[in-house]
């Protein structure tokens, strides 16, 4: 049986051993105000196979924004300048 975790109109949170089709507690186990929520969690999800990449992961690669003159997303690259050696 998983366990919940549930969270009160007065912020306590507290967590219950449930069956997944039990209905939730009228009221919080802490201070007995009701209705009670069910907290969510994210879940972490990899795909692990021989039909996946590790390219198909989000790394950072995002779509530019337009720059501020509207003409793309990319602004033009400058040329080096070679440095001259002073003279002594």
């Amino acid at each position: 049986m998983p366990i919940y975790e549930y969270r009160c109109p007065n912020g306590h949170r507290f967590e219950m051993l449930q069956r997944i089709g039990d209905p939730p507690p009228d009221a919080c186990e802490v201070c007995g105000e009701g209705p009670v929520e069910r907290v969510l969690f994210p879940v972490a999800v990899h795909f692990k196979g021989s039909g996946f990449y590790s390219t198909d992961y989000g790394r950072g690669s995002r779509k530019q924004e337009p720059s501020k003159d509207g003409t793309g997303g990319e602004e033009p690259k400058k040329p080096k300048e070679k440095k001259e050696a002073a003279e002594a």
